[in-house]
């Protein structure tokens, strides 16, 4: 996805000599840096809010399997149903 928005700010001059001399050490362009760092940070305030659950990837397939899965009514469901079906006879 292209990237169009913008994010400006300010910071003091040895933050950002801080800040080059880190990208540069991670092979990234400043700006790719400060924007990973940020988005980083803010995936984990999200997360640490309740606004974002991660799960395992392999929890994730088998969820996802279970409700494409056709339903089977287990016994209880059974059971209820068959009840419904006395206590609201016509």
């Amino acid at each position: 996805m292209a990237q169009s928005a913008r994010l400006e700010f300010r910071v003091r001059p040895e933050t950002k000599e801080q800040i080059e001399d880190a990208a540069k050490l991670a092979g990234l362009a400043v700006s790719d840096f400060v924007r990973a760092a940020a988005e980083e940070r803010a995936d984990q305030v999200l997360r640490d809010h309740g606004l974002v659950t991660l799960v395992p990837a392999d929890f994730f397939d088998s969820l996802l399997a279970a409700l494409d899965a056709p339903a089977s009514p287990n016994a209880a469901l059974i059971k209820a149903a068959r009840r419904r079906r006395d206590v609201l006879k016509p």
